[in-house]
Order: C-alpha cells, then structure tokens, then sequence
C-alpha cells in the first residue's frame, strides 16, 4: 500500500509542483523544503491534495516536517492516518 501512496503523491507533486518535469524528482527521502520543491503555500496545496485523495483529516498538528518534507515522510504519514481511520 505504501508503495502506491508513494506513487500518487510523487505523481501529484511531479505535476503541481515540477510542471510535469519527471527528471526533477528528488529520491523518496529528500526533503522536499530543502530542495525548493515546495514553500508554505505549497504545504497547503499539499494537504488538501491528502485529505481529498485519502480520505483524512489532516489537523493543524500535523502539518510539520517530520509529516510532509518528503515523499517517504508523506507516504508513511498518509499510511498511518489510513490505518487510524480504519480502526
């Protein structure tokens, strides 16, 4: 299952963010901040691309680094809140 999310957000952030431009994409663990893939604004882009895509919520406390700095980070989190919402 991690494996898919892992597509769909790298799909996501390849178009919203790189302008389709595939040879961009940073390895599943690069931060995404550092690299200057994403700022704030794009942060916001990205939870509201999680939370429709998903199907969860994603609360003020969530939105941090340790969650959404990169491709891995956002994978394993989307997995986590799955798991949450399905218990």
């Amino acid at each position: 299952m991690r494996e898919t999310i892992s597509v769909e957000v790298r799909n996501f952030i390849v178009e919203t963010f790189l302008f389709g431009d595939t040879a961009s994409v940073p390895a599943d663990d690069a931060s995404l901040i550092d690299n200057g893939i994403i700022d704030s604004t794009a942060v916001l882009e990205l939870v509201v691309f999680i939370e429709e895509r998903f199907d969860i919520t994603v609360g003020d406390a969530d939105i941090v680094p340790a969650n959404l700095d990169s491709i891995a980070r956002i994978s394993a989190f989307i997995q986590s809140k799955a798991k949450a919402v399905a218990a």
